[in-house]
């Protein structure tokens, strides 16, 4: 399933002896130090972010919420929320599933002549992505359904490792799956080490995402919270076996996301991250509640390195979700002035 729109409709000084700094670093109090200064040099746990008021908003929170106190958060509660596409992997020039899913409808073009004459299908074998766009929620819903149902879930697994294996990035020339922001696997790896578990919320396919999130980010499955077709139990030559059908299950975006959280993790998130209006039922759900909450929002701002875009966007627009921001306290990462380094394949700049 696709995300937003597209599911619906598709980044010491050498001259001290080093034994005699760190001997008397260690006898220094660890909580006199600024939090700032505690998170910099070699062993800082974001090292792909810049110094800022986005970084700092993360160090205070996880200090705030692990440190005993009146704003103490015990383990079992530290739970942080993240959005997929366009906050922890690229989404342009489109949705990655949406890109798989068009390369699907390719594939299978052969046992569907009528595909030929038949829209959105058609345009899909011309190529022309602006006919795919026009036809809206239903066109893409249709595609979805083609290239997604009629298949075992194990089937279905193993249609998406071979195609993550062989896919590129048309800009990047990357598999999708180096195309992932080191700044936040450095974040979740961090949130993880306080004691937070961390899920992935996305609009994307919870099926699509499942078999590789816990290699690309450390996410086991059971921590992935997606949108879903639904299944069928069947017995095949005595085997087991869930297989797709051509009926969608559940959305999760936008005012799915709160639901989606409630029914699969069963707690409320104390920090959320997202990068869309698709984010801000689940950022709205997670803050605006009592005790110490994050919400942080990716701004696409570095047309360079990644891709510039917001409010005008047919991929992930973030339009209400930041004007939100100021108003409801969320930090807001610039990709060009927040983060050092987007993808690790990149040159630290």
């Amino acid at each position: 399933m696709m995300k937003g729109n597209a599911m619906a409709s598709t980044r010491v000084s050498s001259g001290m002896d080093r034994r005699a700094l760190l001997a008397g670093a260690a006898a220094l109090p660890v909580l006199a130090l600024p939090i700032s200064l505690r998170a910099q040099g070699p062993t800082d746990p974001l090292a792909s972010w810049n110094d800022g008021a986005a970084k700092q908003s993360i160090l205070d929170f996880v200090a705030a919420v692990t440190r005993e106190g009146s704003e103490f958060v015990p383990g079992p509660q530290r739970v942080a929320t993240f959005d997929n596409d366009g906050t922890l992997w690229c989404e342009q020039p489109m949705y990655v599933q949406l890109a798989f899913g068009l390369d699907r409808v390719k594939e299978l073009a052969p046992m569907h002549p009528e595909w030929k004459d038949k829209q959105p299908f058609k345009a899909v074998l011309d190529g022309d992505m602006k006919t795919v766009a026009e036809s809206g929620e239903r066109g893409m819903l249709e595609l979805i359904m083609a290239s997604h149902a009629g298949m075992t879930s194990e089937e279905f697994e193993t249609i998406v490792k071979n195609w993550l294996a062989n896919a590129r990035h048309p800009r990047f020339k990357q598999p999708y799956t180096k195309l992932v922001y080191q700044p936040m696997v450095e974040l979740m790896a961090y949130l993880r080490t306080n004691g937070f578990k961390t899920y992935i919320v996305s609009g994307g396919g919870i099926e699509f995402m499942r078999p590789w999130s816990e290699e690309v980010y450390g996410v086991p499955p059971e921590q992935v919270v997606g949108s879903s077709i639904k299944t069928k139990f069947q017995m095949r030559r005595d085997i087991p076996v869930l297989f797709r059908l051509s009926e969608v299950n559940f959305i999760d975006d936008k005012g799915g996301k709160p639901v989606g959280i409630n029914e699969h993790i069963g707690r409320r998130p104390i920090a959320a991250f997202g990068n869309s209006d698709g984010d801000l039922e689940m950022l709205q759900w997670t803050t605006k509640a009592s005790g110490r909450r994050l919400g942080l929002i990716v701004h696409h701002t570095d047309a360079e390195r990644e891709y510039a875009y917001d409010r005008k966007s047919s991929f992930g627009r973030l339009d209400t979700a930041l004007d939100a921001a100021p108003i409801n306290h969320w930090a807001v990462a610039s990709m060009k002035d927040d983060w050092k380094q987007i993808f690790a394949f990149e040159n630290v700049r």
